[in-house]
């Protein structure tokens, strides 16, 4: 049985992968994302050991933030990730890491992100 809590590290990885395909390369240094909410429901079990795919989707901007969603989806034997185990998502802010405070989105991902 996989933890609940490792739903979460799953997404987070869809997450990050994303950002840093859309973001380009991560400058933690001066601002960045920051996930501000969290939510997952879980559908069906997930058992040890196994593959998973990790389906990653971001909603339209706001100024400085976005809604990301994802699905954890079990992989069969023969490679299909028809079923979903977990559906879940948050709200990614782009913050200045010194002034902790909001900036907008950078242009690059605001681009890559849905229109309304």
């Amino acid at each position: 049985h996989v933890n609940n809590t490792v739903y979460f590290r799953y997404m987070e990885s869809g997450r990050i992968a994303f950002l840093e395909l859309a973001a380009g390369g991560l400058d933690v240094q001066h601002e960045g994302p920051v996930l501000v909410t969290a939510y997952c429901t879980f559908i069906k079990q997930l058992k040890y050991p196994g593959e998973i795919e990790v389906r990653t989707f971001a909603g339209p901007p706001g100024r400085s933030s976005f809604e990301v969603t994802h699905e954890i989806r079990m992989v069969d034997e023969h490679g299909n990730a028809d079923v979903v185990a977990a559906e879940g998502g948050g709200k990614v802010v782009w913050i200045d890491f010194a002034a902790e405070k909001s900036v907008p989105l950078p242009a690059r991902l605001r681009d890559m992100l849905p229109a309304d």
